[in-house]
């Protein structure tokens, strides 16, 4: 039954590889006949209908919460004008010096992405901030991956993260945050030596032009002009993170006081009421696509650890699972390249289900798992060519998405090395 189960998985990755059926849609198909397979029974008691699909699909109720806040978050920074000004502030503070104004760029997208994840962090600090690189020399490839790997520095942070790791993983929050702090490190190095080594290995590429801005007399100021918000609004990514890590607030507060400073600093009283309306249904529409995978995610989770299926994974599971630190660190390491592409350890993919047969087996402990889904996630995050934000910043940029999945792989292969040894280390 074992082998069945598996076969199934593997048809399941070769239609979403095929874009034959979308994630989400696959993961539900392949949750039901997981559970059939197992044995489960249509109703009842660990069944298909009431255990897999009706405790299965609101299993990661709380993320989504948190994925509406951070997407409502988000649309208030970029119709307030926040995200822009602080990239504006860094091209004007980087000049003509193609290197400060890439870290500046990189620092700008690490704010955004400890907020919201995926396309529209990208957009969030590409728009303006690819075109800026882009101006002053950096190359195409190495300005998409910039913004990239700067969300990649600012994703152990993002918030609605950790709370969809402490959900399905079945984690206390500080136990995430702290493998999160403790993976920061390997993102922020590895994202500086990217933009060090790429932009001088390249060299200097001037391939677009910005047209610069003068005050004329009697026309509207800068800020009315470009729609540059206060400085104090500025702070708006910084709040959130402030409560859940410094104070160590519940995730849903942190995030909605992040919403409320944005409005307060950015709104007039009388327009409150309808910026909190529209950025909310527009929040709605950036989450719906990452609502729809977390409900087919619990619903395969839910079939994974259905007792039949447990029993009949466990050996086989058990067999290709190195227990010896340094094997485990090797053999993980190697299997990096199959979080790509919608692969089988891609944690918003069957990685999830395979991290559930994990812990439910008891195979490994739910850390030494947040640490090789967090790690695996890091590379997903930045060059797999089928993500949203790798192929909006590649598009944007001018350049293919396989290009900047050449260029960011060693660099976020390295960190989930770093991250696969500090739960090798810490775990194990």
């Amino acid at each position: 039954m074992g082998v069945v189960i598996l076969l199934v998985m593997a048809a399941g990755v070769a239609a979403m590889l095929t874009r034959k059926l979308p994630t989400a849609f696959a993961l539900v198909l392949l949750a039901v006949v997981i559970a059939f397979v197992a044995g489960a029974r249509l109703t009842g008691e660990n069944s298909v209908l009431d255990t897999v699909l009706q405790e299965g699909a609101p299993a990661l109720a709380a993320t989504m919460i948190a994925i509406v806040l951070g997407s409502w978050l988000g649309k208030l920074l970029e119709e307030t004008g926040v995200a822009a000004t602080l990239v504006r502030k860094i091209v004007e503070f980087g000049g003509d010096r193609p290197v400060v104004v890439a870290l500046g760029v990189l620092a700008v997208s690490a704010l955004v992405g400890t907020v919201t994840g995926s396309a529209p962090a990208a957009m969030l600090a590409g728009l303006i901030g690819i075109p800026a690189m882009i101006a002053v020399g950096i190359p195409k490839v190495t300005a998409a991956g910039t913004i990239l790997m700067g969300i990649a520095v600012g994703i152990p942070f993002e918030l609605p993260l950790w709370q969809f790791f402490s959900t399905a993983l079945e984690l206390p929050v500080p136990t995430v945050r702290g493998f999160m702090v403790k993976l920061f490190p390997f993102a922020l190095v590895a994202a500086v030596l990217y933009v060090f080594v790429e932009s001088r290995r390249r060299g200097v590429e001037h391939t677009w032009s910005l047209k610069s801005v003068q005050d004329g007399p009697g026309s509207p100021t800068r800020r009315q002009r470009l729609g540059d918000a206060p400085w104090y609004a500025l702070l708006t990514p910084a709040v959130p993170l402030v409560l859940a890590l410094g104070l160590e607030l519940a995730i849903i507060p942190s995030l909605l006081a992040g919403v409320l400073y944005a409005l307060v600093t950015t709104t007039r009283p009388r327009e409150m009421n309808k910026r909190l309306l529209r950025t909310l249904y527009g929040g709605f529409e950036v989450a719906a696509p990452p609502i729809a995978l977390f409900i087919a995610i619990g619903i395969l989770l839910a079939a994974v650890k259905l007792p039949g299926a447990v029993d009949a994974l466990e050996p086989l599971v058990k067999a290709v699972s190195p227990q010896n630190a340094v094997l485990f660190v090797g053999v993980f390491t190697l299997l990096v390249p199959l979080c790509l592409y919608r692969g089988p350890l891609n944690v918003f993919g069957l990685g999830a289900g395979i991290a559930g047969v994990l812990i439910s087996t008891g195979i490994y402990p739910a850390a030494v798992v947040l640490g090789m889904a967090t790690s695996y996630n890091q590379v997903f995050g930045v060059a797999d060519p089928t993500s949203t934000q790798t192929v909006w910043a590649a598009q944007y940029a001018g350049v293919s998405p396989q290009q900047v999945m050449v260029r960011t792989l060693p660099y976020v292969w390295a960190v989930a090395l770093g991250g696969l040894c500090v739960t090798a280390a810490t775990y194990l």
